[in-house]
C-alpha cells in the first residue's frame, strides 16, 4: 500500500472514530449491532400477559365507565378507584356521539356520581356546572363567550335540559342547593335559546311507520334498527346495539343526535317507508327495511 492511501484510510478512520465518539457510540458496538446480536437486552417478559390493547386501556372498560356513569355509582366506584383516570373517560358511541363519564352523569342528574367523578379527576363541564346548579359559573361562562349556551351535549341534550334535569335528587339537596338550581334554571331560561334546536315534532302515529329493521348486508349486524327510546323520540342503533335520537329537520329527513354532518333519509312511497340511507361526509349506506 502506498504511503499516500495509508495516510488517507488512516485519516478516514479518525474521522469514523470521533464522529461515532460525538454520537456516543464506539466501533465494538456498531459492530455488535450490526451483527444483529441483542441477546441480554430483553427481559423475560412473557407476551401472553400483555393485554390486547396496551399500552392503551381496554375500549370496553372506558366504554363500561361512561355507561354505568348514567346509573351505577357503585360499579364506577369499583373501576375508577383502581384506575383514577378513568374518572376522565370520554366513549363515541355512534357517528361522532362523544360523551364523558362525567358528561353521562350530568344529564341524567346523578350529582353523587359527578361528585364522585370530580373528587377523582374528571373534568367538569358548562353542562355539569348547570345540572349542580353553579349559576355564578354558568352566568361567568356565557358572559365570557356567548352563545355557548346554545352548545348541545352528548346525544343533542340542551344546556337548558341539563339544568331540569338536577332536580332529579331534589329530596337529597340541601335547601340552598335547591335555590342554586332555580336560579340557574331561570338564567337559563331568561336567555331564550338554552332551550336548543327547534326540530319538527315527529307525532306518535308517524313514528310508527319509520320502525323496524334495515339490513345493508348479509351478516346479521350489517343493519339498522329504528325504535323508540327513553325519550320517547326516534332513535338509529346498529342490530343489537344502542342507539342515538332522530331529530326531524324536513319530510322523511332527520340529524342524528344533533350530529350537524349526519343525514338519516327515508325513502317513502304511498306511506310505506322502504328503506333509510346514512350519509356522512365520508359514507353514504342505504339499508333495505325488512
Amino acid at each position: 500500500m502506498k504511503t499516500s492511501d495509508r495516510i488517507l484510510k488512516s485519516r478516514r478512520n479518525i474521522l469514523k472514530t470521533s464522529t461515532l465518539g460525538l454520537l456516543g457510540l464506539s466501533l465494538p458496538q456498531l459492530t455488535l449491532a450490526s451483527e444483529g446480536t441483542h441477546a441480554g437486552l430483553y427481559l423475560d417478559t412473557p407476551t401472553d400477559n400483555i393485554p390486547k390493547h396496551f399500552p392503551n386501556i381496554d375500549p370496553e372498560v372506558v366504554m363500561e365507565v361512561v355507561g354505568k356513569s348514567h346509573s351505577d355509582l357503585e360499579r364506577v366506584k369499583e373501576l375508577v378507584d383502581k384506575r383514577p383516570e378513568l374518572a376522565r373517560s370520554v366513549w363515541e358511541w355512534r357517528f361522532g356521539d362523544f360523551e364523558s363519564a362525567i358528561g353521562a352523569a350530568s344529564h341524567v342528574g346523578r350529582r353523587d356520581i359527578v361528585q364522585y367523578l370530580t373528587s377523582k379527576g374528571a373534568r367538569p363541564s358548562i353542562f355539569t356546572f348547570a345540572m349542580m346548579g353553579a349559576h355564578d359559573v354558568v352566568k361567568s361562562m356565557v358572559a365570557f363567550s356567548p352563545g355557548i349556551q346554545r352548545t348541545m351535549g352528548p346525544h343533542g341534550i340542551p344546556l337548558l335540559d341539563h339544568a331540569y334535569y338536577g332536580e332529579r335528587m331534589k329530596d337529597t339537596m340541601t335547601q340552598k342547593e335547591i335555590d342554586n338550581l332555580k336560579e340557574t334554571i331561570d338564567f337559563l331560561e331568561s336567555l331564550g335559546d338554552a332551550a336548543g334546536e327547534k326540530y319538527l315534532e315527529v307525532l306518535p302515529e308517524e313514528q310508527t311507520k319509520y320502525l323496524g329493521v334495515y339490513k345493508y348486508g348479509e351478516g346479521a349486524d350489517e343493519g339498522f334498527t329504528v325504535q323508540i327510546n327513553m325519550r320517547k323520540l326516534l332513535s338509529l342503533a346498529p342490530i343489537g346495539g344502542f342507539g342515538g335520537a332522530l331529530y326531524k329537520l324536513a319530510d322523511n329527513k332527520f340529524t342524528y343526535n344533533g350530529a350537524p354532518s349526519v343525514m338519516v333519509s327515508f325513502e317513502v312511497q304511498n306511506n310505506s317507508v322502504n328503506s333509510l340511507t346514512v350519509n356522512t361526509p365520508e359514507t353514504q349506506v342505504t339499508a333495505l327495511k325488512i
